[in-house]
């Protein structure tokens, strides 16, 4: 069975990150204590749930297709192989094309020795790091797999285990300050629920209509009103103090739940929607891990172009950058891909052997 949801979850979470990036000028463009900088900001917390999304799907879609699987070494050899063709390598290109995108750019000088620092700790550019989060869980992910194959209680409860172990590792790495770049275990809990309904997938995907998704919704936007309005009060306008600070629970239960209900609302959509929706919204969720690599670079540059105004004129300016850049990730991506599948695949991950327009009259090949 195949998870047609997955592409509605890629589509969504694409342009949601794409919207977090565009719209991240307000803090630089607007006046601090402003109506519109309270509002931006907090919009622009709300949409961060994109980050939920793409994590939970990344421990949905390899569970469901490793769990069912005995992890010998021909197993693991072909998942390894396919994740340095399709993630690391990817990774490497555009790390090393952003470093120097920089230098260009003027916005770093050149420090040869300091590259491969950057690399390996995923910080060559903002969007990076993402990547190199989900490069981490890809590594270990086998380890997760085979735990949840040898215990039936952690497998029942592998979305608790990892809410857990993902809150007390916060602590103690604030604490004792094991490191200092992002480590998976900060992720860990949508990455274990993603993977919790990989092997549940056949019951959870039954759960589409059912009547407490309003619940899941309701619980998300206010969960992510309270983390974008606490964000706003404490670290924005420095308004109050607390001697154990909430946000990082706040935050987490935001993304769990909103993970949850986006995956509920994904099997919904792919069950209630036309084979020709499906496929349309398919074409642009394939290039959903180019538009992360590259995203950054067309924004920046679209900049150049498109000023933003500190008045009336910035929602205006908002929409058209939006837009732009959403437009012209999808047209480098797939020029890339109609001259070059093979090279696609280098710069944008796994790509289909042929590519097809997003406009392009749709064919039930069932027929």
């Amino acid at each position: 069975m195949r998870i047609e949801s997955i592409y509605y979850l890629r589509f969504a979470a694409m342009l949601l990150v794409v919207f977090v990036h565009v719209t991240g000028t307000f803090s630089t463009t607007l006046p601090l204590e402003s109506g519109a900088y309270e509002k931006y900001h907090f919009i622009n917390r709300i949409a961060r749930i994109e980050a939920g999304i793409f994590i939970m799907i990344t421990g949905l879609v390899f569970f469901y297709n490793l769990f069912p699987k005995t992890l010998n070494k021909f197993t693991l050899k072909d998942y390894y192989k396919k994740r340095v063709t399709f993630i690391i390598i990817p990774y490497l290109i555009w790390a090393l094309f952003y470093e120097m995108y920089s230098v260009a750019t003027g916005d770093r000088s050149l420090a040869i020795t300091e590259i491969p620092q950057r690399i390996l700790t995923g910080t060559s550019y903002y969007q990076l790091h993402f990547i190199f989060l989900i490069v981490q869980f890809y590594l270990f992910l086998p380890l997760f797999v085979y735990a949840a194959q040898s215990s039936i209680w952690l497998r029942k409860y592998l979305w608790l285990v990892g809410f857990v172990i993902e809150y007390i590792y916060y602590f103690l790495n604030l604490k004792f300050g094991f490191v200092e770049f992002s480590l998976f275990f900060n992720s860990l809990s949508t990455f274990l629920l993603g993977g919790w309904f990989g092997i549940y997938y056949v019951q959870q995907r039954k759960k589409a209509y059912s009547n407490s998704n309003w619940l899941l919704g309701i619980v998300t936007l206010l969960f992510g009103s309270l983390a974008a309005v606490y964000y706003y009060q404490v670290y924005e306008m420095n308004n109050y103090y607390f001697a154990w600070d909430p946000y990082k629970l706040i935050s987490m239960i935001f993304l769990f739940i909103g993970s949850l209900f986006f995956f509920r609302l994904a099997e919904w959509a792919a069950q209630t929607a036309s084979n020709k929706i499906t496929e349309h919204i398919k074409r642009v969720a394939l290039y959903s891990f180019g538009f992360y690599l590259i995203h950054p670079f067309i924004l920046k540059e679209a900049a150049r172009f498109i000023p933003m105004h500190s008045n009336y004129l910035f929602h205006i300016d908002i929409v058209l950058r939006y837009i732009t850049v959403v437009v012209l990730c999808y047209l480098v991506i797939f020029t890339v891909h109609k001259l070059s599948p093979k090279a696609a695949s280098l710069l944008f991950g796994k790509m289909p052997p042929e590519a097809v327009f997003l406009l392009s009259p749709y064919r039930n090949r069932s027929k």
